[in-house]
């Protein structure tokens, strides 16, 4: 080997070697740091992605026995007349592929009016939720509020009093903070493994972590800071409050008496803890998503008639009375109890939704009667433009509802304490 050669390929090596060590240093330094479940989790899995699904343990919500799909009043025309009003001379189903739709299912007045499956998703497949889970517990945790199982103004250390040793001031918020985004919390996002995104994601005991790692930093009140050790320790609350793990809970109080034609699951932060990943997870079909958007847009009451949820719930989720205010982040934007929607600022009445990262969205439009749910693998165009795109579609769809169908506009929550 000529001598240069040799000298580069030595060089190479060392640095090589070097590398390795500096890598196995840093390697040695998070196991002492961190769990090693966790360690391997963010060396190995990285970002999180759709896929992680199959990757977690997950407890399995059984639908209820006979339970049928929603009635199909298919108006294929209808729903791609509404998509090129917002997207003029798109194609629909190619437009959707595109943008690494998975599934898309658009309702009205209880019927599915259109169903598509994209990039080789199938009909029957589960999709998972991101963020958009965090809907489906607050969802849970008025129930359980209608079943005199807890109080949305509980402070939270009369589920958790571990926490009381911890700061003074967790004393002074409640669960209705908690699902507000509302409690002072910190968060902080650095990237992985540090960062309180990737803890409260791949972290292999989620009890622990909420009890353990919550720091507070400011009093609880009007702030607004979007915190996934709230969902934690909310989930926390709730499977104390109701003796039982919360997909149980799910699946016994609003899975089954909803009506869900097929089942679902809830992701875990392991076998050993078994306890939902509370901040994401849930597994479901992209139909039955869809299913708990009509829920919500019925005021609690499902397609058979039973009353699942009372009114004055729903209204406490989704109204945009007493809600945290975002129009920096979206015109009419607003953030309730782990529901996001937006006021329209011309017509008045409003909108609401579930949101998950990558797209997965339960988009819900009272004043149309039109519910649009959304899964992804990614987002494609950013998540403003689907919910523009969502907004435009329901107008065009109820522009074309006879308005004796249209459900009036639901009114703010009477005796809703102050925040």
């Amino acid at each position: 080997m000529h001598p240069i050669a040799r000298r580069t390929f030595g060089l190479l090596a060392l640095g090589a070697s070097g590398l390795f060590g500096l890598l196995a240093l840093l390697l040695l330094a998070m196991l002492v740091v961190y769990p090693t479940e966790y360690v391997r989790r963010t060396t190995l899995w990285l970002e999180s992605d759709v896929d992680d699904r199959f990757r977690f343990p997950a407890r399995e919500v059984a639908a209820r026995a006979g339970a049928r799909e929603l009635p199909a009043d298919p108006q294929t025309a209808r729903v791609r007349a509404a998509f090129a009003a917002a997207r003029p001379g798109v194609d629909l189903d190619a437009w959707m592929a595109r943008q690494h739709t998975m599934g898309l299912v658009a309702l009205q007045h209880g019927r599915v009016l259109f169903e598509g499956y994209y990039n080789g998703h199938r009909r029957d497949e589960r999709a998972t939720s991101f963020s958009a889970g965090k809907s489906v517990l607050s969802t849970l945790v008025v129930a359980a509020a209608d079943d005199g199982l807890l109080d949305l103004d509980e402070p939270v250390t009369k589920r958790l009093p571990e926490l009381r040793g911890r700061d003074p001031r967790f004393e002074r918020f409640t669960l209705r903070h908690l699902l507000g985004m509302r409690t002072g919390i910190r968060y902080r996002e650095t990237g992985l493994p540090s960062g309180d995104d990737a803890k409260t994601y791949y972290w292999p005991d989620l009890r622990a972590l909420a009890l353990e790692h919550t720091r507070i930093a400011s009093e609880p009140g009007p702030d607004w800071l979007y915190s996934n050790y709230h969902p934690l320790l909310v989930g926390l609350a709730l499977e104390r409050a109701t003796g039982m793990p919360v997909a149980k809970y799910l699946e016994r109080r609003l899975w089954q008496p909803a009506g869900m034609a097929a089942g679902a699951s809830w992701s875990l932060d392991s076998e050993a803890s078994g306890f939902e990943k509370m901040e994401s997870g849930v597994n479901a079909r992209t139909l039955d998503f869809a299913r708990l958007g009509q829920l919500m847009l019925d005021r609690g009451v499902a397609t058979d008639g039973q009353r699942v949820l009372s009114e004055r719930s729903v209204q406490w989720l989704t109204h945009p009375d007493g809600a945290a205010r975002l129009d920096h982040r979206l015109p009419g934007q607003y953030y309730q109890l782990f529901w996001w929607g937006r006021r329209d600022l011309q017509q008045g009445g409003h909108d609401f939704y579930a949101h998950g990262k990558y797209g997965q969205f339960i988009y819900v439009s009272p004043p149309n009667g039109v519910v649009i749910a959304r899964n992804g693998r990614l987002y494609g165009v950013p998540a403003a433009e689907w919910i523009e795109l969502f907004g435009r579609m329901a107008s065009e769809l109820g522009r074309a509802a006879p308005p004796a169908a249209r459900p009036p506009p639901i009114a703010p929550a009477a005796s809703r304490p102050a925040s």
